[in-house]
């Protein structure tokens, strides 16, 4: 590229600052996300400042003839998204007049900045360019605006639709995070909210892939152009928006382009009461899979068209304890915070099946992470099912929990099959369903569908969260040295997950690193605040080190504890076996067995810290009533 051709213009009013080389609006110098047609228009619309600039001039210049999209519902989208960008308004505008059937007039001041001599002078093939005549001619701002609008157009005509989103049918989609323009940063939650919802809605269309929450939410705020975030995730299509929030009222912009070439194919805005938003979300989703040629069952279509009108208060309360249970789940206080919000949501509407759907979540965590004895967990979380069945039986994670609880508290692994199979089938891109039901098929030694599984879950959720569960799957499959690549991969990208340090332990302590086991079990114990798993890993890795005080100091904490708060049998049992107590491990095995131990239902078949008692006939008993046979004994 020519000096020339790195020394484009920029365009400035107010704060904003137009830059055409690279296609970018920053207020103050931070980038805002305007992309496509609406840029092309606000470009436009700067270079006749004052001057109406026609409806019939912009279907020209930027809309050429054979571009087969409907001109008038285009121009107005633009147009209401470059308002939105900028804060204006179209009753007492600030920048965009509108004459009504004539087209639209910027009223600011703007100042342009043209390439400067030095830059025209180098490049000899610039000496004759309309800019280049312009500069030394000092021609009037209006006629050289003619030549450089056709230029912006020229130059924006390798990334302009050609056609109708019709005949680009889009399989991968990607919904970057929502931009918050409501003004007020305490509503990012909400916004974050809005994203998620929107992505399970699009998940339920089974012939698109979407990417999980967690792979986009890396992605907010970031600088990265459309076609690198394409490549990253995989994906045909990225849709981009915004919400606004004000008072009882929400509005939700969004756009659907196409990522590997920036190509702008569909844009809609959508604006109801906050009591509706459950149905403003399937509208958008509906809309999206009508654009991208998604084939919806009829079943899909019901489901999209069942939403209901819900509390705003238990919606606002909803949202914030989805919040924080998708991205802090593995910290115990945060669990109660969240079992909080859920409960406010279903007090301030019990119609609410999605709230009943959270809270059963929360209580499953809550006995995952020793928070809750888990009989009184298992209750709490079936009554909270059975609401949201009565009220909505097409919420896929609720069967994907009832999936959960059936195979690890219930040992019923038939239904846990039937009801993964059944969450996937209503949301063919919901990942974490995909991810818990290769943890099972690796449980149940069906290795190949385990692998299948994750690899499914892997596309849906390219980005670091999945690290957890690929780690889970190996350990499940009893595959170390996977497990020790995988948790490695997870660090590498989120140093910080001590689930990551203790899988990492484990890997380590199994293909006979018991030194490199110890710390890795130690930062995980100090990450979690001293959960149970990796403290009771550390005291099991001590006694097979000779550490034998070391390992009963935490053993004697751990029994002290479990005085007035649940702790795990079957995690004492492993202390137990560490330190050469046969009798004692098979006492605790035997209540962790008749108290549906979690632990006991996820660690059984695999544990390394068992290997010492699997010979044992009582260990062989306590298998086949386990039903995982006597195969497990090495």
């Amino acid at each position: 590229m020519s000096p020339h051709g790195k020394s484009a213009s920029v365009l400035r009013f107010d704060g904003f600052e137009l830059d055409l080389r690279s296609r970018e609006l920053r207020k103050n110098g931070v980038k805002l996300r305007l992309q496509g047609q609406p840029i092309q228009v606000l470009a436009a619309l700067l270079h006749r400042s004052g001057d109406l600039v026609t409806r019939d001039e912009l279907r020209k210049h930027l809309w050429p003839s054979d571009t087969f999209v409907d001109f008038d519902h285009s121009l107005h989208n633009a147009i209401a998204r470059i308002r939105e960008v900028l804060g204006d308004s179209a009753s007492t505008p600030r920048y965009i007049e509108t004459l009504p059937r004539r087209g639209y007039r910027f009223i600011g001041s703007v100042e342009e900045e043209l390439p400067s001599e030095e830059a025209l002078e180098a490049d000899p093939s610039a000496q004759n360019s309309p800019t280049r005549r312009a500069h030394k001619a000092g021609r009037l701002r209006a006629a050289m605006a003619i030549a450089t609008l056709t230029l912006v157009a020229a130059g924006f005509a390798l990334w302009l639709p050609r056609r109708t989103s019709a005949a680009l049918p889009l399989r991968s989609i990607a919904v970057l995070p929502l931009e918050n323009l409501s003004g007020d940063a305490s509503q990012e939650f909400f916004v974050d909210g809005m994203t998620d919802e929107l992505i399970t809605d699009l998940a339920k269309v089974s012939s698109l892939r979407v990417i999980s929450r967690t792979s986009v939410m890396r992605y907010k705020g970031t600088k990265k152009r459309l076609p690198e975030i394409a490549r990253e995730l995989n994906v045909d299509g990225i849709i981009e928006g915004s919400v606004v929030r004000s008072g009882g009222r929400v509005r939700i912009t969004a756009q659907l382009l196409h990522g590997p070439t920036d190509r702008h194919l569909w844009a809609e805005t959508y604006d109801r009461d906050l009591g509706d938003v459950l149905k403003l979300q399937s509208e958008v989703a509906e809309a999206i899979a009508g654009q991208v040629r998604a084939q919806l069952t009829p079943e899909q279509q019901a489901r999209l068209h069942s939403a209901r009108p819900v509390n705003p208060e238990a919606y606002e309360a909803y949202l914030r304890g989805r919040f924080y249970l998708t991205t802090e789940f593995s910290k115990a206080q945060t669990l109660l915070k969240v079992q909080h919000y859920f409960q406010e949501a279903v007090a301030k509407d019990p119609g609410f099946a999605l709230a009943y759907s959270g809270l059963a979540d929360t209580y499953a965590y809550l006995a995952f992470f020793h928070q809750m004895e888990p009989k009184q967990a298992y209750q709490n979380a079936e009554q909270a099912i059975h609401r949201a069945l009565e009220l909505d039986q097409g919420i896929a994670e609720v069967h994907d929990t009832l999936g959960l609880l059936s195979w690890r508290y219930e040992h019923d692994f038939t239904a846990a099959e039937r009801e993964f199979d059944q969450a996937i089938a209503l949301d063919p891109s919901y990942s974490c369903a995909h991810e818990d039901h290769s943890e099972y098929l690796g449980q149940m030694g069906r290795r190949a569908e385990a692998i299948a599984e994750l690899t499914r879950s892997k596309e849906l959720d390219p980005g670091p969260s999945s690290a957890i569960t690929e780690s889970g799957a190996y350990y499940q499959l009893r595959d170390f040295e996977g497990l020790v690549e995988a948790s490695r991969k997870g660090l590498a990208s989120n140093p910080d997950e001590w689930l990551e340090h203790y899988y990492l332990g484990i890997g380590y302590e199994s293909t006979g690193k018991p030194i490199e086991a110890i710390s890795e079990y130690q930062r995980a114990v100090e990450m979690s605040d001293g959960d149970q798993d990796p403290t009771a890993a550390l005291a099991y890795a001590y006694a097979v080190m000779g550490k034998r005080s070391e390992a009963e100091s935490i053993l004697r904490d751990l029994e002290e504890k479990g005085k007035h708060a649940y702790v795990s049998p079957y995690l004492i049992a492993t202390i137990y076996a560490g330190l050469g107590e046969k009798d004692k491990v098979f006492e605790l095995l035997e209540k962790a067995y008749d108290e549906r131990d979690l632990d006991m239902s996820w660690h059984l078949q695999s544990d390394v810290r068992l290997n010492s008692v699997r010979s044992d006939p009582r260990f062989r008993a306590l298998s086949r009533r386990f039903r995982l046979g006597a195969e497990t004994a090495s």
